[in-house]
């Protein structure tokens, strides 16, 4: 659960800190006041992309911080922090962490749910994905990616070795072009990074001559040698040793000490000798940086790319000079390869055929609490087991959904029928579904309310409202049937401070609130009987929590019925 939030510097957003409580907290307020911004902010924490165009014009840093607290009362402390270069830095506990860790440690705390989404919906290549969520069969869908991925490199293999010898021999000819530059600057590992700092060297060769013979006279050779004096240290210590043997640890560390200054003095001698100062070797290595850079910026940008494509180009061609034996050996290995994604495409298959009918039925009920009680819900699997050109890394199948919004119509496909009000109802109700039932676990909704008004929104905001008895829920909204339902209520506005414009977060109580949901339903004329009408809607809003709750436990035990055990 997100207990509280600081933000500095990213975009219109100056400066905010923020306290969070379990519940719905509802945050509301004029399109363009930076709204959405909180969500972005919340989102780099968890791993979302960084940008320059984040930080705030004139500021060098935008930085985000959040405090989490898990299931078990532990706190986790997160921060990251973004430099106007776009360069980024993570956190976890004021130790460093990459965008992975955050990534990962976002999966286990938040679902956050972000504007347009239920767009995805429209593209049924989306629809499997849905699928394989709600049943959580993780370790299957990956085992097939998997398998895929293997089975078509070998594909790839064979098909090159079956090219017409026209098309070989002009492949051929490409490759050993590109090839012919790579192997004659013949690039090795990390052989940048040791140019770069030869050069730092060589540049640097008659300071750092003069430094060293500095250091070996001061050490060794000079009037007054740090080593000579260090002898009358020896002598001293000698004597206080006979008095208080306190000392003798460190007189016992002289030869230890004395060897490595010799060590230093042997090096700092020899070390401007060893030096190869001539202007033609740093020629060579700026001949040498050079020429890497031309290949980093050919196929790079690093040098780790340079020598993958490098090799790449070496198996290709490796591949299309094959005889044969190696056609056969690879037509073998795709065979091979083919059964194993096929076996293991199957079993993911029928475990879709499984989960789309309990989904099916879920969504159904699930869809009944949104203000769509007559919906019917089919989610269709077309396995493709024999056709290896439409094989995917989601496996064999094309699944759709199918929807009949109202009594009497056929289900018909989703994408072609589907309101834009539905979707949103749609989605909402999936992402639910698929939400582990986890304690302390934060869903963050921007904008679910597209498209819908009325008694769907009222529906809505009630299935919101009976989430928030499990989770710790937020949700941006321009609706007021949604607002009214927040346990806690937060205004987000833009205001002109010193000639800038920065966003204000309000929480908002009584009066206040009653004003702000008048705004929401009459714009910016609030009259006495709108105020009435804001005043009664967040009254009934409020004790319509019981019946929210009502039907979040029965939310609860559709989803139990709907989804197997240890999925």
């Amino acid at each position: 659960m997100l207990r509280f939030l600081a933000i500095h510097h990213l975009a219109v957003i100056d400066h905010l800190e923020l306290e969070f409580g379990p519940g719905l907290t509802v945050l509301t307020g004029e399109t363009g006041a930076g709204k959405s911004m909180l969500v972005e902010a919340i989102d780099l924490l968890v791993g979302g992309r960084a940008s320059a165009d984040l930080v705030r014009t004139g500021e060098a840093t935008a930085s985000i911080q959040a405090i989490f607290e898990r299931a078990d009362g532990t706190e986790v402390i997160v921060r990251r922090e973004v430099s106007a270069q776009g360069r980024s830095r993570a956190f976890i506990d004021d130790a460093l962490a990459t965008s992975g860790a955050l990534r990962e440690l976002g999966a286990s705390l938040i679902d956050l749910h972000g504007q347009h989404e239920h767009q995805t919906l429209l593209n049924p290549v989306e629809h499997a994905g849905l699928v394989d969520t709600y049943v959580g069969h993780t370790a299957l869908v990956e085992s097939v990616a998997q398998h895929y991925g293997a089975w078509r490199a070998v594909a790839d293999a064979l098909e090159r070795t079956r090219l017409s010898e026209r098309e070989k021999a002009a492949r051929i000819e490409l490759v050993l072009f590109q090839l012919s530059e790579l192997d004659r600057v013949a690039p090795k590992a990390r052989e940048d990074e040791e140019l770069l700092a030869e050069r730092q060297v060589l540049a640097n060769a008659d300071r750092l001559a003069r430094l060293s013979s500095e250091a070996f006279t001061a050490l060794y050779d000079g009037e007054g040698a740090a080593l000579g004096s260090l002898a009358i240290v020896w002598k001293r210590l000698a004597d206080l040793v006979e008095i208080d043997p306190r000392f003798q640890p460190y007189l016992d560390e002289r030869d230890d000490l004395k060897s490595r200054l010799e060590d230093l003095a042997f090096m700092l001698r020899s070390y401007s000798s060893d030096l190869d100062a001539s202007p033609e070797r740093l020629q060579s290595v700026e001949d040498r940086l050079a020429a890497i850079g031309g290949l980093k910026k050919k196929h790079g940008p690093t040098l780790d790319l340079v020598l993958a494509t490098q090799q790449r180009f070496h198996d290709e061609l490796a591949a299309l000079q094959a005889s044969d034996e190696r056609a056969a050996a690879l037509d073998q290995e795709a065979t091979t390869a083919a059964a194993a994604f096929r076996e293991q495409a199957l079993i993911l298959s029928d475990a879709r055929q499984v989960a789309g009918v309990r989904l099916a039925r879920a969504l159904e009920e699930a869809l009944g609490q949104l203000s769509m009680p007559h919906s019917r819900v089919d989610i269709r699997v077309f396995p493709s087991p024999d056709e290896p050109d439409s094989w995917s890394p989601l496996g064999l199948d094309r699944v759709e959904f199918f929807l009949s919004p109202n009594p009497g119509e056929d289900l018909r496909p989703l994408v072609r029928i589907a309101s834009g009000g539905e979707l949103s109802r749609i989605m909402l109700a999936l992402k639910t579904l698929a939400t582990p039932d986890e304690p302390g676990r934060t869903l963050i909704f921007d904008e679910v309310d597209a498209g819908i008004g009325g008694a769907a929104a009222d529906a809505v905001g009630a299935r919101l409202q009976g989430l928030g008895n499990r989770y710790q829920v937020m949700c941006i909204t321009h609706l007021p049937q949604i607002a009214a339902r927040g346990g806690a209520h937060l205004r987000i506005s833009k205001e002109v401070q010193g000639g800038r414009t920065v966003t204000v977060v309000s929480r908002l109580e009584g009066a206040d609130r009653e004003h702000e949901l008048a705004r929401m339903i009459a714009g910016d004329s609030v009259s006495v009987p709108v105020l009435a009408s804001a005043r009664d809607m967040l009254t009934t809003r409020q004790i319509g929590e019981g019946q929210a709750k009502g039907e979040s436990e029965s939310h609860r035990k559709a989803k139990a019925k709907g989804r197997p055990r240890g999925a």
